[in-house]
C-alpha cells in the first residue's frame, strides 16, 4: 500500500542573485512499512525535499510546482490550518538537532502533552499513560519525563524526539539526519531501535543522512541526490552492489570501511555546481569521469538501469531503426 506520492515536486529560494531550483521536479513514492535512504553531499537538496514534503519550507523557500499526496490527499494544497491536523497525527517529523528542537524550558512531559492536547487529547490520565508507553517503546524510563532537555544525554534526547513522533502511531515518520550529533556506537544503538520500532509498528521512514553505512545497512531502497535532482532511486542492495551514476560510484569510493582489504579513498574531483547558474546538460559532468561529449549539452532522463533508475546518459536506450 502506497503511502506517499511525491509528483514533479520543485522547490527554489529567492536570492538577491535570482531563484535558485534547489529541488528539481522530484518524483518518489513510498509504501506502508518501507524506509526509503536519502544520500548525497552537502547542499544537493536532501534536507530542503523532507521538509517540503513534511510541508515545514519558510521563505525564502517556496514550492514552486508538483505535488505530496499523502493518504489520497495533496499536502501542497492544504491550508496551514488543514496541515495542523494531519501533522504529529498522521505523520510526523525528526529533526536533526533534538537540542535545538526540543523546548529548552520545558520538561519532556510537558511538550509531550502540549502535543497530545493540540490534536484533542485533553484526559490527564491518557496523556500520562501514552507518554508512558512511548517513553517505553524507545527504551527510557517514564521517570525522565520530569527531565528537562539539558539533563539528558544526546542519545537520550534524540530517543524522545523519536517518542514524540510515535504518539499517535502515524503512518509516516520523516527523519532529518537524527545521528548527526551522535558518536558511532550511539547511533548505531539508535538506527537498530528506530529499525525495529519500524516492524512492530508498521511505519514508513524518509530518513535523510551522510552516513552511507547507515543507509546500506538499514534501508529498503536509496534515494541519490545530486544539485537538486534524483541521479539514482532503486533497491538499497542493487545500489551499493553495482551503482549505475557515476556520483553514486564517487560517493561510495568516498567512504571508508572498516572490514576487508585496505583501499585507497579515491573520492569525487570538484565541487557541486552553483544552483543559480547550473551548468547545461547532465549537472554531473564536468565532475564525472565518464562524461561523453554531448553530456555537457543533452540533459539527461532518468533510465532504467537494471532494475534501478539512473540518470545518466550511458544507459539511455538504444534507439534502432
Amino acid at each position: 500500500m502506497t503511502v506517499l506520492e511525491v509528483r514533479d515536486l520543485s522547490v527554489e529560494f529567492e536570492t538577491d542573485r535570482g531563484c535558485v531550483r534547489a529541488v528539481d521536479h522530484v518524483d518518489l513514492d513510498l509504501d506502508r512499512g518501507e524506509f526509503v535512504g536519502i544520500v548525497g553531499e552537502s547542499g544537493c537538496g536532501k534536507s530542503t525535499l523532507l521538509f517540503a514534503i513534511a510541508q515545514l519550507l519558510s521563505p525564502p523557500a517556496k514550492i514552486i510546482g508538483g505535488s505530496v499526496v499523502f493518504h489520497g490527499s495533496d499536502l501542497v494544497a492544504m491550508t496551514e490550518r488543514e496541515l495542523r491536523g494531519v501533522r504529529w497525527r498522521d505523520y510526523s517529523v525528526v529533526m536533526q538537532s533534538a537540542m535545538n528542537a526540543l523546548n529548552p524550558v520545558l520538561q519532556v512531559g510537558a511538550q509531550f502533552r502540549d502535543v497530545l492536547r493540540a490534536h484533542g487529547t485533553t484526559d490527564r490520565e491518557e496523556i500520562r499513560s501514552r507518554s508512558e508507553e512511548v517513553m517505553d517503546l524507545v527504551g527510557i524510563a517514564a521517570t525522565h519525563l520530569k527531565s528537562y532537555p539539558h539533563q539528558l544525554s544526546g542519545g537520550m534526547r534524540q530517543r524522545i524526539m523519536i517518542a514524540m513522533a510515535l504518539l499517535f502511531s502515524p503512518d509516516l515518520v520523516i527523519m532529518d539526519e537524527p545521528t548527526s550529533a551522535l558518536d558511532v556506537v550511539a547511533q548505531r544503538s539508535l538506527m537498530v531501535q528506530i529499525k525495529d520500532l519500524q516492524r512492530r509498528l508498521g511505519f514508513a521512514i524518509l530518513f535523510v543522512t551522510h552516513d552511507m553505512s547507515l543507509v546500506s545497512h538499514f534501508s529498503d531502497r536509496t534515494l541519490v541526490m545530486y544539485a537538486g535532482q534524483v541521479v539514482e532511486f532503486g533497491e538499497t542492495r542493487a545500489v551499493f552492489h553495482s551503482p549505475a551514476h557515476p556520483y553514486s560510484k564517487g560517493l561510495l569510493e568516498a567512504f571508508p570501511s572498516i572490514r576487508g582489504q585496505r583501499v585507497a579513498l579515491t573520492g569525487i574531483q570538484g565541487s557541486p555546481p552553483d544552483l543559480a547558474n547550473p551548468p547545461s546538460g547532465c549537472r554531473f559532468s564536468p565532475r564525472c569521469p565518464s562524461a561523453l561529449r554531448r553530456c555537457s549539452t543533452d540533459e539527461p532522463l532518468l533510465y532504467d538501469a537494471n532494475g534501478v533508475l539512473a540518470r545518466c546518459l550511458l544507459h539511455e536506450p538504444v534507439v534502432t531503426s
